[in-house]
C-alpha cells in the first residue's frame, strides 16, 4: 500500500467523536478523504460501515464507485473484494448503500453499525434524522457528515452545524485546505467569481444560500420567516382539522394538516410517504389524536379505482371521512393562490418540518436550450409536498373563505399566549 497522505483539515476523522460533520465548497476533498480514511481504518480492524444518502434508486447514485476508485489507487485490491452492492474486506470489514427516505424498516434492521456515513446530507430530512440516529447504536458507534450547504434553514445545517450535538466534531472544509486542488478546478472557480459572486460563496466557499435558485416560494418564505410564523403552532381541540393531499402512485403522497381559526391558516402538522396503499395514510390520520373537518383530495379522487374496485374518494369516505374533491386549475393559478394564502399561514416548524423543506426547495425547472428558468416546476422529491400545498389554497377559493390578507405580526404570539 502506498503512504497516505490527508489534508490537515481531515485529521479529524481519524480521532473518535460520535458525530463527525465536514461541510463546506467544492474541491476541499470532503468525500475523497472521508473515503480514504474509513478504507483505511477498515484495513486495520472489522468494521460494518453504513453508506447512506437521503434518495438511492440505484447503486450508481451511491459512493459504491468512489470507495471502487479509491481502493484501487490505495493499492488495496487485494484486501478488498468489490460486489455489485456491497464491498467486503478480508478481515471481515463491510461496506453496505442504502437511501434513507422510505427505506428506513431496512435500515433498522441493519444491526452492528460501526460507522455511518451521510453523503450529500444537505438533503436529509428532519424525520429520516430522527430515525436513523437511534438506529446508529452500538457501543463507540460514530456518525460521519458531509455535505456542501444550501440553505441555512436545512434541517442538516441547523442540527450539526448551528446547533451541533455535545461532543461533534463539525469542521468546515473549502479548496484552500486541498493542497491537491486542481488547476482545471482554480479556473473553474475563478470564473464563476468573476461571473456571479455570491454563486461563488455558496458553490466554492460553502456559504449557504438566502434562497434557492429559482425557488418558487423565496418571497413568501422569507416573510414567513422574518414574522416569526415558523414556530410552534398548538393543535385546537375546539376547531376542525382539514386535510390537503396530493396522491402518489410510484411517487409521494404528501398531506398537509390545517386548522382555520379566524382570519388564520394554523398548519400543525404534515406527514409524507411512499409507496404505501391508501389504507396507509388513512389509518396514520386515524392515530392522531385530531378532529377532522373536510378531507380535500386531489381532482381525479373520484375517476380512479384502486384494486378494491372503489374510488379513492369512496374509501376515504369508507373510513368515516368528510371527503371534498380539488377541482382541477392550472399549475400558475395554484402557485398564486399559494403566494396568497402563505401570508396568513402559521407553521409548526417541528411537525411540518419536511414539508416546510419541500416548500423552500420547490423550483423552477431550467430550459435545455436557453439555460434560463422555464414557467414549469421542477418534478422532484420537493413537488409532492409543494403540490399539496396549492391544492390546500385551491380548495380555500372553492370554499370562497380566503381570508383578507393583513401585514403579520412580528410577534410570535403563540409562544407569548
Amino acid at each position: 500500500m502506498a503512504q497516505l497522505e490527508f489534508p490537515e483539515a481531515l485529521e479529524c476523522l481519524f480521532k473518535p467523536a460520535r458525530y463527525k460533520t465536514l461541510y463546506g465548497g467544492r474541491g476541499g476533498a470532503k468525500s475523497w478523504g472521508i473515503a480514504r480514511a474509513l478504507l483505511l481504518q477498515g484495513t486495520t480492524k472489522p468494521l460494518r460501515v453504513l453508506c447512506a444518502r437521503e434518495m438511492q434508486t440505484s447503486i450508481t447514485q451511491s459512493v459504491h464507485k468512489l470507495l471502487k476508485d479509491q481502493i484501487a489507487a490505495m493499492g488495496l485490491s487485494g484486501f478488498y473484494e468489490v460486489q455489485n452492492y456491497v464491498i467486503k474486506g478480508m478481515n471481515g470489514t463491510e461496506f453496505t448503500f442504502h437511501g434513507l427516505k422510505h427505506n428506513i424498516a431496512n435500515i433498522k434492521s441493519i444491526e452492528g453499525v460501526d460507522v455511518c456515513w451521510i453523503e450529500e446530507a444537505q438533503t436529509v430530512s428532519k424525520s429520516s434524522w430522527d430515525t436513523l440516529i437511534p438506529t446508529i447504536r452500538k457501543d463507540d458507534s460514530e456518525i460521519w457528515i458531509s455535505f456542501n450547504p444550501s440553505l441555512e434553514a436545512d434541517e442538516t445545517y441547523q442540527r450539526f452545524v448551528v446547533s451541533p450535538p455535545t461532543g461533534a466534531v463539525v469542521q468546515k472544509i473549502n479548496w484552500a485546505d486541498n493542497p491537491w486542488f486542481p488547476d482545471v478546478l482554480r479556473q473553474e472557480m475563478e470564473d464563476l467569481k468573476a461571473k456571479d459572486y455570491d454563486a461563488y460563496l455558496n458553490v466554492w466557499e460553502g456559504h449557504c444560500k438566502q434562497t434557492l435558485d429559482g425557488a418558487i416560494y423565496a418571497n413568501e418564505v422569507r416573510a414567513a420567516t422574518t414574522a416569526g410564523r415558523f414556530t410552534k403552532v398548538p393543535y385546537d381541540p375546539s376547531k376542525p382539522v382539514h386535510t390537503y393531499w396530493d396522491l402518489g402512485r410510484a411517487d409521494k403522497t404528501a398531506i398537509w394538516f390545517v386548522q382555520i381559526v379566524g382570519f388564520e391558516f394554523r398548519v400543525i402538522d404534515y406527514y409524507e410517504n411512499q409507496g404505501q396503499a391508501l389504507g396507509h395514510y388513512l389509518k396514520e390520520l386515524q392515530s392522531r389524536p385530531y378532529v377532522y373537518g373536510d378531507c380535500w383530495l386531489p381532482h381525479d379522487a373520484n375517476n380512479e379505482l384502486l384494486a378494491s374496485e372503489q374510488t379513492i374518494a369512496q374509501q376515504c369516505r369508507a373510513f368515516g371521512f368528510k371527503v371534498r374533491v380539488t377541482p382541477k386549475t392550472s399549475v400558475v393559478n395554484g402557485i398564486n393562490a399559494a403566494r396568497t394564502v402563505f401570508a396568513t399561514c402559521w407553521f409548526d416548524s417541528d411537525k411540518c418540518a419536511d414539508g416546510l423543506q419541500a416548500l423552500r426547495n420547490y423550483r423552477y425547472e431550467v430550459d435545455p436550450d436557453t439555460q434560463q428558468y422555464s414557467t414549469n416546476p421542477l418534478h422532484d422529491w420537493a413537488s409532492h409536498g409543494a403540490d399539496a400545498f396549492r391544492y390546500f389554497a385551491v380548495s380555500l377559493k372553492v370554499e370562497a373563505k380566503t381570508p383578507t390578507v393583513v401585514v403579520p405580526r412580528t410577534v410570535n404570539f403563540f409562544n407569548n399566549r
